[in-house]
């Protein structure tokens, strides 16, 4: 089983509270999300593998650490992912960026899928997959099946309000894939958004209605 890891760190969660508002306009409401991200990133990224490597201070030669082992990726799903990956980059500037273009239908809830883009080599990479809200989990998990076959193995799940139906379908789809999340609500109403939320990620990042 997947395990789900949610930041409750005071800095964090008073963010949330502020992109919750109804009042925070998209230029804040852009800002905080990417901070919220930056945040995540230093947590989801505590258990990456380090080596010991030899260097010169301006006084002596001395011993210390460094990344190593796979290197990474972010994937945010189109298209309020988008607003999380010059966070995410803050902190691992090195990462490759891939795109996964996904909508919800309307009707059916179901994710559809219109743009895939991804690194030549991010089956070899730790795959950091981003999305502001995990809803239903549908286009999370189509965006995580998508990744797998692309021949991805190593594969995380970061996104900042999640409701426990979408907790529930990621874990019985990719129990291997753990999730980092900032916030747990407590439902979907009937027209599919997270209770209480914070509406439409995209619409709010993006200024659009």
């Amino acid at each position: 089983m997947s395990k789900v890891t949610i930041l409750d760190h005071p800095l964090v969660q008073h963010k949330v509270g502020v992109i919750r508002r109804t009042d925070t306009g998209s230029k804040d409401f852009r800002t905080i999300i990417s901070e919220i991200a930056m945040l995540m990133c230093y947590e989801a990224t505590r258990d990456l593998k380090l080596t010991d490597v030899e260097i010169e201070t301006p006084i002596c030669r001395t011993t210390v650490k460094e990344l190593s082992g796979k290197k990474l990726a972010v994937v945010p799903i189109l298209r309020a992912g988008l607003g999380m990956v010059d966070g995410m980059l803050a902190m691992i500037p090195a990462a490759k960026v891939g795109h996964i273009g996904l909508y919800r239908d309307p009707e059916t809830l179901a994710p559809v899928e219109y743009y895939c883009k991804l690194p030549a080599d991010c089956n070899e990479r730790e795959v950091f997959v981003v999305d502001p809200m995990l809803a239903t989990g549908g286009s999370a998990s189509e965006a995580i099946t998508m990744l797998k076959e692309h021949g991805c193995e190593h594969i995380r799940m970061m996104c900042i309000i999640a409701a426990p139906e979408g907790i529930k379908k990621m874990q019985e789809d990719h129990p291997d894939v753990d999730l980092y999340v900032a916030a747990l609500d407590d439902h979907l109403n009937d027209h599919g958004y997270i209770v209480p939320g914070l509406g439409d990620a995209g619409d709010r990042i993006f200024g659009t209605k």
